[in-house]
């Protein structure tokens, strides 16, 4: 049997970060396919429901990693999924514990899972050097690497060095700006332009662009978080992907001076010229607004800081260069999926009306 073949009734799938934006339809993405048990890992942990079983475990304790995840009831895992990310200050900061998270679940599961055959890893485009300014573009899995610290790239080469010798294999997953639906997490796009626009149009203010000046008319793509659920499970399921990276982003290109007027008609909204300012600083007092907002409209009574991505929000609004990566490799291997990413926004901003996140 190779190192990526198990026969789909037993496949058995770790999620770890399973309440984060990836990690959350990538779990629900495994249980609709039928053919998959799902175990989600995060802080929260979660209820269970039909294949998903969710297991509380701090990630960064190592003997709460080992106790939880080393026994019996993991014994099972046939597939890795890793999407867990801390946030920190600082790039440098962000090194140590998501290093750590990584390696603990690795090292509690690995010994007890004898029919482990792959393990994902969830990067992104800091592979590349594009939260540092502007990269070469369109970015390639071939491209070398840039000066450290980057978690990603310490996060692989403990994972291609762990490989050796073993019978399974790895894939590196590398996104762009990832939209879909999650509440309380700290890079989620979609919920901050959602949130933003339902509070210009309460307070009877037309839509404008927040970010840097530069940043308006710059070459962009998204990554929908369904279409990555598929490609993730492609990559760690098809033998030719074993111990390879693939950019995966929606397939097409998009300009904010495009795509806001999109933005601002979804919303009954007016767009006016942009004026740069920080979400973070000028949504700062906005709760007990959205809060009375929660009561005149009838929402869901979710926190503000649950639906407050304020800093992801002003760091995506501010990449005043082009941020795009080649994703031809994977269509190469056999990926031929894409999304368009206007009806995608279209898409995530009616389902959270549909959940009542927004009037």
């Amino acid at each position: 049997m190779s190192s990526m073949s198990t026969s789909r009734q037993d496949r058995v799938a770790l999620v770890v970060g399973a309440q984060g934006v990836i990690g959350r339809n990538l779990a629900e993405h495994l249980a609709a396919l039928g053919d998959w048990d799902i175990i989600g890992l995060s802080r929260r942990g979660g209820a269970t429901s039909g294949r998903i079983r969710h297991v509380a475990v701090d990630l960064l304790d190592r003997d709460d990693a080992r106790k939880k995840l080393g026994g019996p009831g993991l014994a099972g895992v046939t597939h890795i999924f890793y999407a867990a990310f801390q946030d920190r200050p600082s790039w440098a900061e962000l090194v140590p514990p998501n290093l750590a998270m990584l390696v603990n679940v690795i090292e509690a599961v690995e010994p007890a899972a004898s029919r482990l055959r792959h393990i994902s890893l969830m990067q992104g485009y800091k592979v590349y050097g594009a939260h540092l300014g502007p990269f070469k573009t369109p970015a390639r899995e071939t491209d070398p690497p840039h000066m450290p610290p980057e978690f990603n790239v310490d996060q692989q080469a403990f994972l291609e060095d762990r490989q050796k010798g073993k019978p399974w294999s790895w894939s590196a997953i590398r996104p762009s700006v990832v939209c879909g639906f999650a509440l309380g997490n700290p890079m989620n796009l979609t919920m901050a332009i959602a949130v933003y626009a339902a509070i210009s149009r309460e307070l009877g203010l037309p839509l404008r662009f927040p970010g840097k000046p530069g940043a308006h008319d710059k070459l962009l793509e998204m990554t929908d978080a369904g279409l990555l659920a598929r490609a993730t499970v492609w990559a760690a399921t098809d033998e030719r992907c074993a111990n390879q990276a693939f950019n995966i982003n929606n397939g097409d290109l998009f300009r904010w001076s495009e795509m806001w007027p999109t933005i601002a008609r979804f919303f009954d909204l007016d767009a006016a010229p942009p004026l740069p300012m920080s979400l973070e600083v000028v949504m700062a007092d906005k709760e007990p607004l959205w809060n009375a907002m929660i009561e005149k409209h009838g929402l869901a009574r979710h926190a503000y800081g649950d639906v407050s991505s304020w800093r992801f929000a002003d760091a995506v609004f501010s990449w005043d260069y082009d941020l795009i990566a080649d994703g031809s490799k994977a269509r190469r291997f056999g990926f031929h999926e894409y999304v368009d990413t206007e009806a995608m926004f279209v898409r995530l901003f009616t389902d959270l009306r549909r959940r009542k996140v927004i009037p």
